[in-house]
């Protein structure tokens, strides 16, 4: 059986080839960065391991000899699931890699802004030693926190961060009461947003989640209010949130995942004081991107060894 990545940011595939050569798979790679690029270099193959890359319904109607889509993380809007369902391609990721890095960044993120870390920084570092210069600072205890989404990675960040807020109070339309945490209250989104100083964001990027914290769901929040974001760029409408900074409705929005990334140069929240970005990291740890890789290829060896990937998002045929 062969197998392409069709791209990725690691310097080497060691790793992914081990993988498939113990069970005598092969694995070729290539740089797609368009759906013609994945076409020209997926000739012949069984399998893909993706990052980036976009897998639309051309894909599968020009390759169809592909049976697995493996792609490296959580999110699998990069492929076009309804067109791999009707041609009966696998499609699967790795749900459990990052959970503990990601709940890390979102808590450390969220008591940044809480603290105006970056702000006194910046305070400090071009000469002025005021803390009044950072702005009001409110005691957690006082506020409540809401988490908008509660899998794997929104639970474990409700949870930690809880013991300092007055409250948490979570959204989410397809956990179970049954399954619903502990000492969370559970709110419909404009309640939750409603009641609120703080928000994280912990949603996959669907048709319906789209671009759907924008002015009616910001504006909600109260004045002075903080937003994190370590989901999905594309859940968070930037016009409205830059709006929401400047009017004061937020005080700080820290977002390690963007619409576009890298963003362009000239993009305001570049420059803006009160947002905190950082790059597409909230996953990474050594041990984390190991255990992606690892579980990405494992996927292909596992359906080529029992018919069924270990993680599977659309079963195939």
């Amino acid at each position: 059986m062969k197998a392409l990545v069709t791209d990725s940011e690691y310097t080497s595939l060691d790793l992914e080839a081990e993988v498939l050569a113990a069970e005598g798979h092969e694995l070729a790679s290539a740089s797609c960065r368009t759906a013609d690029d994945v076409i020209e270099a997926g000739a012949g193959v069984d399998a893909m391991l993706v990052q980036y890359a976009p897998i639309t319904a051309a894909v599968f109607e020009a390759l169809p000899q592909l049976r697995l889509v493996s792609r490296y993380g959580v999110g699998v809007d990069s492929v076009d699931a309804e067109a791999a369902r009707e041609h009966g391609v696998w499609v699967c990721n790795v749900p459990d890699y990052g959970t503990t890095e990601v709940s890390l960044h979102a808590v450390a993120m969220l008591l940044a802004l809480l603290r105006n870390l970056a702000g006194h920084d910046r305070e400090v570092r071009a000469g002025r030693w005021d803390y009044h210069l950072g702005g009001d600072l409110r005691r957690p205890s006082s506020l409540t926190l809401g988490v908008v989404g509660l899998g794997r990675i929104g639970r474990m960040t409700g949870v930690r961060a809880a013991p300092w807020f007055g409250g948490v109070v979570g959204y989410d339309p397809h956990l179970p009461d049954s399954a619903w945490p502990e000492g969370f209250e559970r709110v419909e989104l404009p309640d939750l947003f409603a009641r609120s100083s703080a928000v994280t964001l912990h949603l996959p990027l669907t048709d319906a989640t789209r671009g759907f914290v924008g002015h009616d769901l910001l504006g909600r929040m109260p004045t002075g209010s903080y937003l994190v974001n370590t989901g999905r760029g594309g859940l968070i409408d930037l016009d409205a949130l830059l709006e929401a900074l400047q009017s004061g409705q937020l005080a700080g929005a820290a977002l390690d995942v963007l619409p576009q990334e890298p963003p362009p140069k000239d993009h305001p929240l570049l420059t803006h004081p009160r947002a905190l970005i950082t790059p597409h990291v909230a996953w990474y740890s050594v041990e984390a991107e190991v255990e992606l890789r690892r579980k990405a290829a494992q996927n292909i060896v596992d359906w080529a060894r029992t018919g069924r990937p270990t993680y599977a998002v659309v079963e195939g045929g």
